[in-house]
């Protein structure tokens, strides 16, 4: 069984994100700690958390996907800019152990011109100052779409962030349809050659989530632009291909495409009538 769900704001309250979740259909969420372009984080009630984590195991969610900001880089190569990815990082995961058992997505990174290997020391190097033990939380980094300096374009570049990452036992991988797209890895040709590839660089046991996005432009484009499901170049087949696939299906599917809740209330109404029980 696939869990279904898109991105909620946080900012309605988690209670609210939950209930919210429940009226679209979705039995998973994903939603930010802050806001996505970065900032302070709004003070968390307690009491919310609790009447969140009663919903979640009344109704049989799946794991929730938190999501770093999108101004969070932690390779960064400003000493501010990099001074901000750890403390809100630090401060997200924290905030997670409130709902422990959960994920947290976080984009690489771009090495700003210092170099792909800079990149990835980079992004380890803060790894290994906001991850600690204990800890029951799974930080995901998410496959990129190899735009500019981004590091993550390929699975053997995330790879090489969890080998140097002291513990890389805690990372996963969140694999994003319209980047891996953009990337130049053929979901639409041949899903089970992709899978084979991200098996023998990350090992499929670290594939914990998927943001199920169709692309506006073609394979290998390096663009990064989403579109609606089935109305962009992966299109519908290939993209009910991912979420049937039967080493996919118990994972948590995460909709950011390009529209408001009731969009993505009929993606995900779309999506269920179409996979199997």
């Amino acid at each position: 069984m696939s869990y279904l769900g898109s991105h909620l704001s946080s900012a309605r309250g988690y209670l609210a994100m939950g209930r919210t979740a429940l009226a679209m259909g979705a039995d998973t969420f994903a939603f930010f700690l802050r806001n996505p372009r970065g900032g302070a984080a709004r003070a968390v009630a307690p009491e919310d958390i609790l009447a969140l984590r009663a919903l979640l195991e009344e109704h049989r969610f799946g794991p929730l996907v938190a999501h770093a900001p999108y101004t969070l880089n932690p390779c960064g190569k400003d000493p501010r800019v990099l001074a901000f990815a750890r403390s809100a990082l630090a401060e997200d995961l924290a905030r997670m152990e409130l709902m422990p058992g959960q994920l947290y997505n976080l984009h690489p990174g771009s090495h700003v011109g210092q170099g792909p290997d800079a990149g990835v020391r980079g992004v380890a190097a803060t790894l290994d100052v906001v991850l600690h033990e204990p800890m029951r939380t799974t930080v995901l980094l998410e496959t990129m779409s190899g735009k500019g300096s981004e590091v993550g374009g390929t699975f053997e570049e995330l790879r090489a962030v969890i080998d140097r990452t002291a513990l890389g036992d805690r990372l996963g991988v969140c694999l994003d349809t319209c980047h891996v797209w953009d990337a130049g890895y053929d979901i639409a040709g041949d899903l089970d050659g992709v899978l084979e590839a991200f098996d023998r660089a990350l090992g499929l046991s670290r594939l914990r989530a998927v943001h199920l996005n169709d692309s506006q432009y073609p394979r290998g484009s390096h663009k990064d632009r989403h579109a609606l499901l089935g109305r962009g170049c992966i299109g519908p087949d290939a993209l009910l291909a991912v979420a049937c696939h039967p080493r996919l299906r118990h994972l948590p599917f995460i909709l950011e495409t390009p529209t408001d809740d009731a969009g993505h209330a009929a993606e995900i109404q779309w999506l269920r009538e179409r996979m199997p029980v």
